[in-house]
């Protein structure tokens, strides 16, 4: 006997089990399922992004943001959490949350990768991320190894370059080195 199907949700009904969620939840297409928690070496990794471009961002019209700040793609309508975005001037927040609490238009956006989610974060959502009209940069931090993939809008066209020593952010002016990204004071 086949499963009933799951019910599709609003955009509105997702905003409101958000709002009384403990759980970061993502969003598509009226579906919504539980974001992972994330590993210590995970959440140290992306702390680092954060800090580095939170420095070099000092006095400048670009903010950077944690994974609090939930992100929608208009074009798509996949809304979630990127480990870290950056939004230079206002942010514009989407006209369909009333509590103002998901953004529509940062420049780079910054994804840590997990064993788990590594494909999904190098293809589905990288795809969804390029639709957004006020990305520039997309930013993969990989788990496995010390390396960062930078993808770069010109145009209309999206290019991929990838970094071991310094990855440059030409959008806000900004470096993150590899070996700062990956810092980790206990090593021997």
């Amino acid at each position: 006997m086949a499963q009933p199907a799951r019910p599709l949700i609003s955009f509105d009904e997702y905003l409101r089990i958000e709002g009384d969620s403990l759980v970061k939840h993502e969003f598509l297409d009226g579906v919504v399922w539980a974001m992972g928690g994330g590993t210590d070496e995970h959440a140290a990794i992306a702390a680092n992004v954060i800090r580095i471009l939170g420095n070099q961002l000092l006095g400048k019209p670009c903010r950077v943001y944690t994974s609090d700040l939930r992100v929608r793609v208009r074009a798509t309508g996949l809304t979630t959490y990127p480990d870290a975005s950056v939004i230079c001037d206002r942010v514009t927040f989407d006209a369909a949350d009333p509590k103002r609490t998901t953004a529509l238009n940062p420049k780079v956006l910054v994804e840590v990768t997990s064993p788990s989610t590594a494909t999904y974060d190098r293809g589905e959502k990288l795809d969804h991320y390029k639709r957004i009209a006020s990305a520039r940069e997309i930013v993969i931090v990989a788990h496995d190894e010390k390396r960062i993939e930078v993808w770069r809008k010109s145009g209309s066209r999206w290019t991929r370059t990838e970094h071991r020593d310094v990855a440059p952010l030409q959008s806000i002016n900004c470096t993150l080195s590899v070996a700062d990204v990956y810092l980790d004071p206990f090593a021997d």
